[in-house]
């Protein structure tokens, strides 16, 4: 398992929800957000998850901003942040817990989901468009196209990437209208850390890339994977490949692809549908 060297500082208001859940005797769920979005990204979700009897905390990576506003005016502060520096982050907060949680997450926080269920941190876990791990070999042109934001500028490593709204629309809101599309991006988009795509872009290529799941470790539970079929950054051949690695485990894997949907699928009008079929599974193993 890996550990984090030195514990990292969390927030206050991650501090807080953590003592929530400690304080409450429900199954806690973590949502891990992904790239270009921030923890409210997930604020429907935990009002379902709640109202279903489960406690949610929502952290975000380290020195995230509370705000899409504050986000957009200091975009600096993504930058440097990679897989592993954002996995042990994820995992300081998930051992304050007082018991094993549900961790839910969505595109590199699917991958991170993974990641954090390999190290046996999860009671079960739903992975959503998650990007790809070491091992996961197809790398479809839309998914290339997507990366390519940060991809194409080598300095782009060290440095936060917003998404044009053009950028936005392909990559994420591809399967909604042009109205609602404007709406998630003025909602929702906030520059990314660059560091993320370029480690999962070439995480087959080094034995020691941070961007590595144990599939096979008995402790990680069981594992939905959530694919959306008209997705541009995660298509389907990408998150199932993911599922037929993460099937070596012999726990339950189980993957379901949802018709008519786009990398959005999590923020969008569509949400709930995502959420109770989340939810039904969790359900079944807590």
């Amino acid at each position: 398992m890996a550990i984090a060297t030195t514990e990292p500082t969390v927030t206050e208001h991650e501090a807080a929800q953590v003592e929530r859940a400690n304080a409450s005797k429900a199954t806690p769920v973590v949502f891990v957000h992904g790239l270009w979005l921030l923890p409210s990204s997930w604020d429907r979700w935990v009002t379902l998850f709640e109202e279903a009897g489960y406690v949610a905390s929502t952290p975000g990576w380290p020195d995230d901003p509370e705000t899409v506003d504050e986000a957009r005016a200091h975009p600096e502060v993504f930058a440097g942040k990679g897989i592993g520096k954002i996995a042990d982050y994820e995992e300081s907060i998930i051992r304050r817990l007082d018991r094993k949680p549900v961790i839910i997450g969505h595109s590199f926080g699917g991958l991170l989901t993974m990641i954090l269920a390999g190290r046996g941190l999860a009671a079960a876990s739903v992975a959503i468009s998650p990007a790809p791990f070491r091992g996961v070999l197809p790398l479809p042109i839309p998914a290339l196209r997507t990366a390519s934001v940060a991809l194409r500028n080598p300095a782009n490593w060290n440095r936060a990437v917003p998404l044009s709204y053009e950028q936005f629309r392909y990559s994420f809101a591809n399967a909604v209208g042009e109205d609602e599309a404007k709406e998630l991006y003025l909602g929702y988009s906030v520059p990314g850390a660059g560091e993320p795509l370029f480690q999962a872009a070439t995480a087959n290529l080094n034995p020691w890339s941070e961007d590595t799941a144990d599939t096979k470790n008995p402790e990680r539970g069981p594992m939905l994977i959530v694919s959306a079929d008209s997705d541009h950054t995660v298509p389907w051949a990408m998150a199932n490949a993911a599922y037929k690695k993460q099937k070596d485990n012999k726990g339950v894997t189980e993957i379901v692809k949802m018709p008519g949907r786009g990398h959005a699928l999590t923020i969008d009008a569509g949400w709930r549908e995502v959420a109770e079929k989340s939810l039904e599974f969790v359900k079944r193993f807590t």
